[in-house]
């Protein structure tokens, strides 16, 4: 009888990039929704394990270092599969998330140093990034600071901390009103960012000692066979099956198609604070099917 558990969440955020809740009260709300593995994923960054893994053992937490890489895409996204779910365009970059299942915070580990030396230049990116998508919301007639952009965020700066200066400077309601009209793929003051391709971090990861899912798949606009194709080609452990956004359907399509390739699951909330979703956790995922190293 396959065994279906809700004590896994291995995709969340702090706010060492863009997520609500300090690392201490993210763990505390993992904690009081049942989760017993957490991984702290924030963007491109991996300054909050250290923590991470202290509140996570003064809880009773296993704690999974993780990290979710912002990878350039690796199929065009299909115009059928846009149409079908009423799109009109597709990312601008796939998303890896890099778990280090062995790894303790605060070791000596040379491969985790490179693994450590090889990332930093992709959340130093963002700095650069965000200073010219201001200047492009300012040329649009808005006036916001970068430095109280960048006061908002204690790591990795993205585009969620721009987007609440902008609500709070009164020119938008809501996060996705900032993405639909501006900040969005795209859009008029969206600026791409430098990314390592979806092989390239693959190869880094696995000579780091860690293993690698694709997040959300959702959003990438390719059809289930070829997207799990060309992640098994490239040398991708798992896909993250089970992931918030996903619809029932599309969670089991994926599972059946990846246990078909050998290919293992993974599961989260994306959570990233209580302005974006109620809670953590409560994200169903049949055990057996996660990677071996996290269970």
């Amino acid at each position: 009888m396959m065994q279906w558990s809700e004590q896994y969440d291995l995709h969340g955020h702090s706010t060492h990039s863009d997520g609500e809740l300090s690392v201490s009260q993210l763990a505390q709300k993992i904690k009081d929704e049942g989760v017993k593995v957490w991984s702290l994923t924030d963007h491109d960054i991996i300054s909050g394990w250290s923590e991470a893994s202290e509140e996570a053992e003064k809880r009773d937490i296993k704690f999974i270092p993780g990290v979710e890489i912002t990878c350039i895409p690796g199929l065009p996204a299909e115009s059928v599969v846009l149409e079908k779910e009423g799109r009109d365009r597709a990312t601008t970059s796939w998303h890896l998330l890099a778990y280090f299942p062995n790894y303790k915070p605060n070791t000596n580990s040379s491969s985790m140093t490179a693994f450590s030396e090889w990332l930093e230049p992709f959340a130093e990116g963002r700095i650069g990034r965000m200073k010219r998508m201001v200047e492009k919301v300012n040329q649009l007639g808005m006036d916001i600071s970068f430095e109280a952009v960048m006061a908002r965020s204690s790591g990795a700066v993205g585009r969620p901390h721009l987007a609440k200066e902008m609500i709070e400077k009164g020119y938008a309601n809501t996060v996705q009103q900032v993405f639909d009209e501006w900040l969005g793929d795209g859009r008029p003051a969206h600026v791409e960012k430098r990314k390592p391709t979806i092989v390239e971090a693959v190869e880094v990861i696995h000579a780091s000692g860690g293993i690698c899912s694709l997040a959300h798949p959702i959003y990438y606009g390719i059809k289930t066979d070829n997207l799990l194709s060309f992640i098994d080609d490239a040398g991708v452990d798992a896909v993250e099956a089970f992931h918030r956004s996903h619809p029932d359907s599309y969670r089991m399509e994926l599972w059946k198609s990846a246990q078909k390739l050998g290919l293992k699951v993974t599961c989260g909330s994306d959570y990233h604070g209580p302005s974006y979703q109620a809670r953590p956790g409560h994200m169903p995922v049949p055990s057996a099917s996660l990677p071996e190293q996290i269970i």
